[in-house]
């Protein structure tokens, strides 16, 4: 069993009020959060990855549970994204450990959710920085939320490390205007529509 151990976590909390337009009647919320933890393969080439996601779904669940709280809770979280930054000793693969954890987690906590978890993925230095794909947590077709946020820390990911990021959202883009499919139109069914 691979260790994956937790070095540190940053928190990222966005409240937009206009976007150079009239100010909102409520603010748009975007928050994200970051774990830095060791990277178990870094160096080597490992041909079994897909065992280790398992071993992060406890990290997926607690930064889900501390991105909630710093949402202000669940009521209204309409949007999530993942990614996943591989320091220079690592591979590309080793980003998508990310994939089952993040958005596991994610789904676990937030109930309904049925849309897929929009994901990024990068090999990069310390402070290197990623967006997080931001879409719509019951349909993928909702433009309104179509979004990203970037993240990143200062001090990583170090050669042997891996970031992992998760984030959400409470309400569509400010302003939005570009049409599609409207958060009321939404039926949910199949994570597209």
């Amino acid at each position: 069993m691979p260790e994956f151990t937790l070095r540190k976590t940053m928190l990222f909390i966005e409240e937009i009020h206009h976007d150079g337009g009239p100010a909102a009647a409520s603010p748009r919320r975007r928050a994200a959060i970051v774990a830095l933890v060791k990277n178990p393969f870094a160096g080597t080439y490992a041909e079994d990855l897909q065992s280790a996601m398992d071993d992060l779904k406890p990290l997926g669940l607690m930064m889900t549970d501390r991105l909630i709280e710093a949402m202000g809770g669940i009521e209204g979280i309409d949007g999530y994204g993942k990614a996943g930054l591989v320091g220079e000793r690592g591979e590309l693969e080793h980003t998508a450990l990310w994939h089952v954890p993040g958005g596991y987690a994610m789904r676990a906590r937030l109930g309904e959710a049925k849309a897929i978890v929009p994901s990024a993925m990068k090999v990069g230095g310390v402070g290197t920085r990623i967006d997080v794909p931001l879409g719509h947590i019951n349909a993928a077709y909702v433009r309104s939320h179509f979004d990203a946020m970037e993240v990143g820390v200062p001090d990583g990911p170090k050669a042997d490390e891996l970031l992992f990021a998760l984030a959400m959202t409470r309400g569509p883009r400010i302003h939005n205007r570009m049409g599609g499919l409207s958060v009321s139109e939404v039926k949910g069914e199949d994570g597209l529509r």
